[in-house]
């Protein structure tokens, strides 16, 4: 009995998504003034450079002020990178991105895989908490799928 019951349990916690974020075309907060000082601390490449994220900062709501910017393939008829931002939730950012512990690697299948811990405002707590920005940027199609998860 104990046994189906951990097994149910670790099932439906597998089942569980985490929080969805927000993937959009690059706009206001896409900004070059946005991009968080030193930027040599607060972007880097992948791919042989072909993808880079850098940190951004639009000040405010000071409680989700924090978003990446993300430039990748595929490239468009002009030769030029997709341009996107990842936020928490539409145009609200995160209350903080820890970008020093960005974690990056590789799956074939999958594209280009990383991991951030963040910062979020969480209604229901009315505070802030914290978890794992896992985000995957597929080069080939362009598609780019991310997802808070529970912080360790």
């Amino acid at each position: 009995m104990i046994q189906q019951t951990t097994l149910a349990l670790c099932l439906t916690c597998l089942a569980m998504p985490g929080l969805a974020q927000s993937v959009a075309d690059c706009d206001w907060r896409a900004s070059a003034q946005a991009v968080v000082e030193p930027w040599e601390d607060n972007t880097r490449t992948f791919a042989n450079g072909q993808t880079r994220l850098a940190l951004l900062d639009t000040v405010e709501p000071a409680a989700g002020a924090f978003h990446l910017l993300i430039l990748s393939p595929p490239l468009n008829e002009l030769g030029e990178r997709q341009c996107r931002v990842l936020s928490y939730d539409g145009t609200m950012g995160f209350a903080g991105m820890a970008f020093g512990e960005l974690s990056a690697g590789y799956d074939p299948a999958r594209g280009l895989l990383f991991d951030i811990p963040v910062s979020y405002f969480d209604p229901t707590l009315g505070d802030t908490t914290g978890g794992w920005l896992s985000f995957e940027v597929n080069q080939a199609t362009g598609q780019i799928l991310a997802n808070i998860g529970p912080a360790d």
